[in-house]
């Protein structure tokens, strides 16, 4: 199968996925971050849109850990080209509608170096497979971004535990995830 067809598969699939089977998924993808973070750690999150794994609320957990949390802000250059992900400080009630109907932090915003201080990157995706490799929605966001990580930092996709595969197709610029988050097994090591 293609990226391409991976993608259509996962996305039919979180289609049908019930309101209610979203939140319990959520609550457990929840239930798993204090053994993720500790303390002072900064960690690199995300504001779930439409059917993407995880809830707003994980971020107040993340919070209620004493994490500081980082969001990505989308943006692209003259051409429409996505740039390397800028960061903004999660404060609770402080997003703000942005493009492609995200929710993002409101500026001022840190720059693309910010990354570099999380311990921890919660990375969207729409599947992972044992090795590492990651297929996200396909504009090159992340991949552009994940490279100005801390070498020593998990990187962690975000996932159903059905989208926790054997092998999935990459490309020479994705950058490995370390490690997989799912509902039902928590953590999970790749590579």
């Amino acid at each position: 199968m293609t990226k391409a067809d991976v993608r259509a598969v996962v996305l039919r699939a979180r289609r049908l996925t019930s309101p209610e089977q979203r939140r319990a998924e959520a609550d457990a993808l929840a239930g798993h971050l204090p053994a993720l973070v500790n303390a002072g750690d900064t960690v690199c999150a995300y504001v779930p849109v439409g059917s993407e794994p995880g809830s707003p609320a994980m971020l107040d957990a993340l919070a209620g850990l004493g994490a500081r949390i980082l969001l990505p802000v989308a943006l692209e250059d003259s051409t429409g080209t996505p740039l390397p992900l800028q960061w903004g400080e999660y404060r609770a009630g402080g997003l703000v509608d942005a493009r492609f109907g995200l929710r993002e932090p409101a500026p001022p915003w840190l720059g693309v170096d910010a990354i570099a201080s999380a311990s921890v990157v919660l990375v969207p995706a729409l599947a992972v497979d044992l090795t590492g490799v990651r297929l996200g929605r396909g504009a090159g966001f992340y991949d552009r971004s994940l490279g100005h990580a801390d070498p020593a930092a998990r990187l962690i996709a975000v996932v159903r535990d059905d989208e926790l595969v054997d092998w999935l197709p990459g490309a020479e610029h994705d950058v490995p995830m370390t490690d997989a988050l799912v509902p039902g097994r928590g953590l999970v090591r790749l590579g």
